[in-house]
């Protein structure tokens, strides 16, 4: 376009139609979530599972994240793929530690999420009792379909627009365990929490309505 092409209106609604304004977080977190460097790191039969999304099959270079590294140092993702042993955990904490900021951790399988079939005193009964896990996949093994799934909810944490739990979904809050009493009622804390995700709701549906 040439000086002169457009005059008046018709260049306001040009630039206007160009230009796109944001904050300076939310460039870098778009940018995070389309540039996440898992770690090189596999625990045990879901690790073949983790591999395969960088093959040709499920490709998960479409989304910016098939350079995995091999220092925790370069890495911002860390895939917990299979049991965590009482032994490992340690180990596992260490890496964890050891990778900078931002940083998060995806919970691949029902092993790492829960102990899975493992229900005795050599394996942990999931990861997050000892650090911190943003999504869980849940399978045994779980697809790549499904780690890729997990995947994709990882980024939109990462960019601040994360999913519903489905507590939130259903006004299901209160239900949690630790939300009730010996007698299997909700707790007082609990019931306010749930009566907050009500309002909170609401207030959404009517600013959507306005």
């Amino acid at each position: 376009m040439l000086r002169g092409d457009l005059e008046g209106e018709a260049l306001e609604e040009h630039v206007k139609e160009r230009i796109i304004t944001t904050t300076l977080d939310t460039a870098l977190n778009w940018a995070r979530a389309n540039a996440v460097f898992p770690a090189t790191f596999g625990l045990a039969c879901c690790a073949i599972e983790m591999m395969s999304m960088v093959a040709s099959r499920y490709d998960i270079a479409r989304f910016g994240s098939e350079a995995f590294r091999a220092s925790p140092r370069q890495a911002d993702l860390l895939v917990l793929s299979g049991r965590v042993s009482i032994k490992m955990a340690p180990v596992v904490r260490r890496i964890y530690d050891q990778m900078l900021e931002p940083k998060w951790v995806i919970s691949m399988g029902a092993c790492s999420s829960s102990g899975g079939m493992f229900s005795n005193y050599a394996v942990v009964q999931g990861a997050d009792k000892f650090m911190p896990v943003d999504v869980h996949v849940p399978g045994c093994p779980p697809r790549p379909e499904a780690v890729l799934y997990g995947f994709n909810k990882l980024q939109r944490q990462i960019v601040g627009d994360p999913d519903l739990g489905w507590r939130q979904r259903y006004n299901a809050a209160g239900t949690e365990e630790w939300a009730r009493m010996e007698t299997g009622v909700p707790t007082p804390e609990a019931l306010a929490a749930a009566r907050r995700v009500v309002a909170r709701e609401e207030k959404v549906e009517q600013e959507a309505g306005e």
